[in-house]
């Protein structure tokens, strides 16, 4: 009996794990204790309120807080609650602008693959189109392969619905609207209504469209600004994927894996 797969966030959680686990600093644990509090509260945390939270003495928590106040990891109006510190800002602009998306994507372009049984693909928004940078192709004996550099043709893949749905483009024009295939969407209109449906419904297919032989599936992934960081896709040969909405809950839950690893917002 083939062995279950594992839930895509496990394995990517499994793939970021520390080798090991040191044991933790008290003073540190605390503090960072003291963070986490602070991060689950909207109106901000007294001295008092926020020992008997930690489970430390008052006098305990204000020398921790005047530590992180002095680094400006939390700060407040005079004597007024405690609140996170703009620091903090700081930290996550410098760790987030070293992500990799591409290493990140990795274990989730795995799993989606193993439990789909299709080619999964990585594309990245360019100015005007999305281009393929990594993929994890089937394991089945007809494939269809996905091409890195390979830019989207906006109107005629999966990859290019999403990019005018959420990238913030404008429609191609409407002598840009090549016809590839018998299926391909070459009115202005008919596309500005699928773009629609789209963004409506938060993911992108197409039947045929570029390569007769190929239909897919695709969906946003979106950074801690909100904006479309990167397009995870699943493609098939026709034959075989004749409904790619079939793979949609795995598609969207590496989806949502890869947002929350970005640092984005949660659907």
């Amino acid at each position: 009996m083939a062995q279950q797969q594992r839930p895509i966030a496990d394995r990517f959680e499994d793939a970021h794990a520390p080798a090991a686990r040191a044991r933790p600093v008290a003073s540190v644990a605390r503090a960072l204790a003291l963070l986490e509090e602070l991060r689950e509260s909207e109106e901000g945390l007294g001295v008092n309120e926020l020992a008997r939270r930690i489970g430390v003495s008052p006098s305990t928590a204000s020398r921790l807080l005047a530590t992180l106040e002095g680094s400006g990891m939390v700060q407040r109006d005079g004597q007024g609650p405690f609140r996170l510190g703009l620091a903090l800002v700081t930290l996550a602009d410098r760790v987030l602008s070293r992500l990799d998306v591409r290493a990140l994507a990795r274990p989730v372009l795995e799993s989606l693959m193993e439990r789909t049984g299709e080619t999964a693909t990585l594309s990245v928004p360019s100015e005007r189109e999305a281009i393929t940078v990594d993929s994890v192709p089937s394991r089945s004996s007809v494939v269809s392969m996905a091409r890195l550099g390979r830019p989207s043709v906006a109107h005629a893949t999966a990859v290019g619905k999403v990019m005018l749905a959420f990238g913030g483009g404008p429609l191609p024009r409407e002598r840009d609207l090549r016809a590839l295939t018998e299926h391909t969407i070459t009115d202005r209109a008919r596309l500005a209504a699928e773009v629609l449906a789209v963004r409506r419904r938060g993911y992108g297919t197409v039947f045929g469209e570029r390569e007769v032989d190929v239909n897919a599936i695709a969906a946003p992934v979106f950074d801690r600004a909100g904006a479309l960081a990167a397009i995870l896709g699943l493609q098939g040969p026709a034959n075989r994927l004749q409904d790619p909405a079939r793979l949609l809950g795995e598609l969207l839950a590496g989806a949502r894996v890869l947002t929350g690893a970005l640092g984005g917002p949660h659907p």
